[in-house]
């Protein structure tokens, strides 16, 4: 079997705050940042709330690197679309990306948190260039380390940055943090109230079905290497601790045994989870 489906699983245990995972990356989109319904802007008090739910992990002694994107500043394919030359609009959602980072920076600092931000364009008054192993000695120090600019150059999703970035300095897992979304569904939930949730979800399943966890080459990436993607919902208080600490929360997409079912259709039993967006 390639998945498992809510309502599969067996009972849930309880977050013990004890990390499961000594090391990992989060990805935020840029939406999770952003001020008005349309997902543009910045909304400060929603950086804070995210700055918190970091500030908790890092009390509990796990190593943080987080890969922000940029899409409440610019979109680079809206750029495209119309009728910029398309390494120009990638390029200009590498600097978003950027603003984003600083703005995380300095609401955790705020905080208390110490942070490093290295960029992969080299930006020496605001940030560091991104050096792996000068990474990896903060994150070692107890350092929130942002990684800005996604991979520096166009064609590259802050996705495929989140993969790339985790598998260098040795994440054991990328929380995959979604703006209101629970976790990946088998069909969009808002058009198709009946979708069920999947707990677990293989890699190539997630790719034939193009279910949009993340990019495909992203993916591909995370599939070559073994490196386990939780998809969770961000705006709910306290779920990242929970997925650090192992809690089944969201989705979990990564190698399935041999001895999982081929498709939900030969699911016996499954749960109707409605809301949520199909991610």
């Amino acid at each position: 079997m390639a998945f498992v489906i809510a309502g599969e699983e067996q009972v849930p245990v309880p977050c013990d705050d004890k990390p499961h995972y000594g090391r990992v990356l989060v990805k935020l989109s840029g939406e999770a940042f952003a001020g008005d319904d349309a997902g543009f802007g910045l909304d400060f008090g929603k950086i804070d709330g995210i700055a918190g739910q970091l500030a908790e992990i890092v009390e509990l002694g796990v190593q943080i690197s987080v890969v922000v994107g940029g899409g409440n500043i610019v979109r680079g394919q809206t750029a495209e679309e119309a009728g910029m030359d398309r390494n120009r609009a990638d390029y200009m959602g590498i600097l978003g990306t950027v603003i984003n980072s600083l703005a995380l920076q300095d609401t955790l600092e705020r905080r208390g948190v110490v942070t490093r931000l290295q960029t992969a364009i080299q930006m020496t008054q605001v940030s560091e260039p991104y050096i792996p192993r000068r990474a990896v000695r903060h994150l070692e120090k107890g350092r929130i380390v942002i990684f800005g600019a996604g991979m520096g150059v166009p064609y590259f999703s802050t996705d495929t940055t989140a993969a790339q970035r985790a598998l260098e300095i040795g994440a054991e897992a990328i929380l995959m943090a979604k703006n209101g979304v629970d976790g990946v569904y088998e069909a969009d939930p808002k058009k198709h109230p009946e979708a069920r949730k999947f707990l677990h979800l293989d890699y190539l399943e997630a790719i034939r079905r193009e279910l949009k966890v993340m990019d495909t080459t992203a993916l591909s990436l995370c599939k070559d290497n073994g490196l386990p993607i939780i998809v969770f919902d961000l705006l709910t208080e306290g779920n990242i601790r929970r997925a650090v600490c192992g809690e089944p929360i969201g989705t979990v997409v990564g190698s399935m045994g041999a001895d999982f079912r081929d498709g939900p259709e030969d699911s016996q039993t499954s749960d109707t989870q409605p809301g949520g967006e199909r991610t």
